[in-house]
């Protein structure tokens, strides 16, 4: 008998023992079906003119009939060439600007915004009116930058966000680009929302402006290489902005980070979906002479950063239009980086139809484990006819 009570206080032991060490184990925040809140995420929309009269606005109407906090476009407000004879602003004109000024205050939350390469780096080929690159960028800072939205979102309820002020990003008001002059990058914005940091920063397809825009059907003629100094002086900045978001969120002790900018800048060398290819540990890219790099550097910060902060970081970029979440940034060892998540928004994809128009909703939660989660939404009205 008092064998067998010894035995089975030694299994009472055994089994709290197992216990305490489940609970131990189970401990943590756990990745729940709740969220705090929800943000809209698109870009690389409209690119003709049954995007802009009918796939935008009924985007725009379902993303106002949803449960979103704010709203981010990153980038490209049409596409790289312009349609001859459009109905609706194709080319760099400021009626372009004008056109997605209205789009973005059409939306009932805040909205904020990023530029792509299409709006400024490739102005300059014929079909979208030879514009100077850089003028076309200063321009679009005065439009959807400054004013009312000087250090505000855009849409009908306006959020306020911390503005870069340096280092200095270049400008022209002039139409030939000279002289050109220092300026704020005051597209690069900042702000917290529920414990959670999101930042834009303007890095951009085509090489991030260290490449000629032309191709072979719409030249660039007055840009064959590119804009090196602009590249230096922007890319410094974004930098920079990039250390100073994760200081900020580290001051504010954020739970997770969000980047949003509009270039793919590959990150393995698959070149999928025409992104730059690039050797995964060394972040260099492998397929343009190392002068035509333009995402290195940045690449690298963002790396550096990710691992330091030790907390979700999420990088949101459109330019390949391809829908896709995965966790492709490795360390300088190929081992992959578990707290870095990219998301790439839909974008325009005609191949599945002209009017393929549809968004991303992320669902925040700063008690879950990962912090972010991520539903395509695709637009009902703007669904095509599938024939299997």
């Amino acid at each position: 008998m008092r064998g067998r009570r010894w035995l089975a206080l030694a299994a009472l032991a055994v089994v709290a023992l197992v216990s305490a060490g489940v609970a131990i184990s189970d401990s943590g925040p756990k990745n729940n079906k709740t969220f705090d809140f929800t943000v809209g995420l698109w870009g690389d929309l409209p690119y003709s003119d049954v995007q802009a009269q009918t796939g935008v606005p009924n985007l725009i109407a379902d993303m106002n009939n949803s449960d979103i906090s704010f709203s981010v476009h990153d980038g490209d407000l049409k596409a790289g060439s312009a349609t001859k004879n459009s109905a609706t602003p194709t080319d760099c004109s400021n009626a372009l600007y004008a056109q997605a000024l209205g789009y973005f205050n059409a939306l009932q939350q805040p909205a904020f915004f990023t530029t792509g390469d299409n709006d400024w780096t490739d102005c300059d080929r014929v079909s979208n009116g030879q514009f100077d690159e850089l003028e076309r960028l200063t321009y679009e800072r005065s439009v959807l930058f400054a004013g009312p939205y000087a250090d505000s979102s855009l849409g009908q309820k306006q959020m306020q966000v911390e503005v870069q002020s340096s280092p200095l990003c270049l400008g022209t008001t002039s139409p030939t680009g000279l002289p050109t002059f220092q300026t704020a990058c005051v597209e690069n914005r900042r702000w917290t929302f529920h414990k959670l940091t999101f930042a834009t920063l303007n890095v951009q397809g085509t090489c991030n402006n260290l490449c000629g825009s032309g191709s072979a059907t719409d030249p660039a003629p007055s840009d064959p290489s590119g804009d090196p100094s602009e590249w230096q002086a922007r890319n410094a900045a974004d930098i920079q902005w990039l250390k100073d978001t994760f200081a900020e969120a580290e001051a504010q002790n954020s739970a997770g980070v969000m980047i949003i900018w509009q270039a793919d800048p590959g990150f393995d060398t698959s070149g999928y979906q025409g992104a730059p290819k690039r050797n995964p540990t060394t972040l260099a890219e492998t397929d343009v002479p190392p002068s035509q790099d333009g995402f290195q550097q940045l690449l690298l910060t963002l790396r550096s950063q990710t691992i330091a902060y030790a907390k979700p970081v999420v990088l949101v970029h459109g330019d390949s239009h391809y829908f896709r979440i995965d966790k492709p940034l490795l360390d300088s060892k190929g081992l992959r980086i578990e707290n870095f998540t990219r998301v790439e928004t839909f974008g325009d994809n005609q191949a599945q139809g002209t009017n393929d128009v549809h968004w991303v909703k992320a669902l925040v939660d700063p008690q879950s484990k990962d912090v972010f989660a991520f539903q395509p939404q695709t637009v009902s009205a703007n669904l095509g006819t599938y024939t299997p």
